[in-house]
């Protein structure tokens, strides 16, 4: 399937198109940033604190004064990248340990499985947390820490599609005409496995987003003066009697990325997915 062709059947889905053009304006808004004509996201004005959206600040100012249209793209520059560096992370060492699993004996595919459950036996925030909380919040720990809770979501997916692979004639005839096991799983099983697992990993981003949002939110997660979505939200509760933006602005950019990341991958997984793909 081409990418073209990808892209046609993600927008013939319903909520596709919705989905791409509000993921693409997250991404853009958030790689641009650095070159927007926008105040700095730090910058104390006391004298501005809490004013309501104008000319001079869109979106309006928090309890410091400082701008919320650039704090909230900013945010957007953490929360993205947070969540970019943990799929990636656990969708590698996720994949190369469900592959592992697969191919090994049986011993050590059941070690691996053990591994697994013992990780995905904890709720998802409740793990992230503690572990945070037990080696401290950061931007680096951040993304270790949360990529270990997804790593079995990818291994276990590597592993039932690698063992759905493993006896196809087409790596049974690999095998019989030489080809090393380096190039059979490079060229061979991790193209055939990788669509599923992007799929996951796109449905995967706005749980990260909101692990990293929930974790700001109590003090756990990004240091200020870091603009992120989840401090910014706790501000705006913290201040809610004197000015109701910060948590509107806030809140309203994890509803809208939670919702386009979410739609996107629902589309992704009809459109690559031939059981639940209706051609029209």
């Amino acid at each position: 399937m081409t990418t073209s062709e990808l892209l046609k059947r993600v927008l013939a889905r319903p909520g596709g198109g919705f989905s791409l053009v509000v993921v693409a304006l997250l991404i853009l808004l958030a790689l641009a940033a650095p070159w927007l004509p926008l105040p700095q996201p730090n910058a104390i004005a006391p004298m501005q604190r809490f004013q309501n959206p104008s000319l001079l600040h869109w979106l309006g100012t928090d309890q410091l004064g400082r701008d919320l249209l650039s704090r909230s793209i900013y945010g957007a520059r953490i929360a993205l990248g947070i969540a970019a560096s943990v799929i990636a992370l656990s969708l590698t060492i996720g994949v190369a340990l469900g592959i592992l699993a697969a191919l090994s004996p049986k011993i050590i595919d059941q070690a691996l499985q053990a591994l697994f459950d013992v990780v995905r036996s904890f709720p998802t925030l409740i793990l992230a947390l503690a572990l945070v909380a037990v080696f401290g919040p950061g931007l680096g720990n951040i993304v270790l820490l949360v990529s270990v809770v997804f790593i079995p979501m990818f291994g276990r997916v590597a592993r039932a599609q690698t063992i759905a692979l493993r006896n196809s004639p087409f790596l049974e005839a690999e095998k019989v005409l030489g080809a090393q096991r380096w190039r059979i799983l490079l060229h061979h099983v991790v193209p055939n496995i990788i669509g599923p697992i992007f799929v996951l990993a796109s449905m995967n981003i706005p749980v990260v987003i909101t692990i990293e949002a929930g974790m700001s939110f109590l003090g756990l997660g990004v240091k200020p003066p870091l603009a992120s979505w989840g401090s910014l939200l706790n501000d705006g509760y913290t201040y809610l009697d004197q000015s109701m933006w910060p948590t509107l602005i806030s809140g309203g950019a994890l509803i809208l990325a939670t919702l386009g990341f979410s739609l996107l991958g629902e589309a992704l997984r009809d459109a690559i997915d031939p059981k639940l793909r209706v051609e029209r």
